[in-house]
């Protein structure tokens, strides 16, 4: 019975027959194309940069939800939409983190830590590929709505102007985004893992979501 539920919770997200020019597939260009531009901002390494670097981020993160979204509710998903998407994402986390480490703003630790997660799990992806698909969870969706906030109030940068009060509190908070983030990360894997491992095994070859 789960497993019939399985199946049918995730049979939105097989490739349909939509034409590879679609709405959908535009905006995971868009944020790939978002990708040089926010490296370039974060190069420059002004308070006016950051901020925009900031809003460059945050407005390609959020086409990673709308895509998605248009994508099941209208049959957009393709077979390039669903490999395209998550290299989007991780090329725009990933020079987001790097460049923030760059300027001193984020430990290389934390960069080093999710980039190194991404690149793990899309490597056990393949290594799977031939067993079984493993599909986006609530708990890696909300892995990456942690980074996304953790990442774009890190590249914040409020004037000189702004009282001690608000800048200590904002610090904290952020503190607080990121190490969530890194700590659902992490956990996320050891369910990527898992579940990898089970369908080397041959359980439960049916589509389960974990962690995206």
């Amino acid at each position: 019975m789960r497993e019939h539920q399985l199946q049918a919770d995730h049979a939105a997200d097989l490739p349909t027959s939509a034409s590879l020019w679609n709405i959908a597939n535009a905006l995971t260009a868009l944020r790939l194309i978002a990708v040089p531009l926010l490296g370039y901002l974060l190069l420059h390494g002004t308070s006016e940069s950051r901020n925009w670097a900031a809003l460059v981020f945050l407005l390609a993160s959020l086409t990673d939800l709308l895509d998605g979204y248009v994508a099941r509710k209208y049959g957009l998903i393709t077979t390039v939409g669903k490999i395209a998407d998550p290299i989007a994402d991780k090329f725009l986390t990933g020079v987001a983190l790097i460049g923030l480490s760059y300027l001193g703003a984020l430990p290389w630790w934390v960069t080093i830590v999710i980039i190194a997660r991404e690149i793990g799990v899309t490597i056990l992806r393949f290594w799977v590929i031939e067993h079984g698909v493993i599909t986006a969870s609530r708990g890696g969706k909300t892995k990456t709505l942690l980074q996304m906030i953790a990442i774009s109030m890190f590249l914040v940068v409020w004037p000189a102007s702004a009282s001690e009060s608000f800048l200590a509190i904002w610090d904290i908070a952020k503190i607080t985004m990121m190490s969530l983030a890194v700590i659902l990360t992490l956990t996320t894997a050891i369910a990527y893992i898992r579940k990898a491992l089970q369908l080397r095994k041959g359980i439960g070859r049916h589509r389960e979501g974990i962690s995206s």
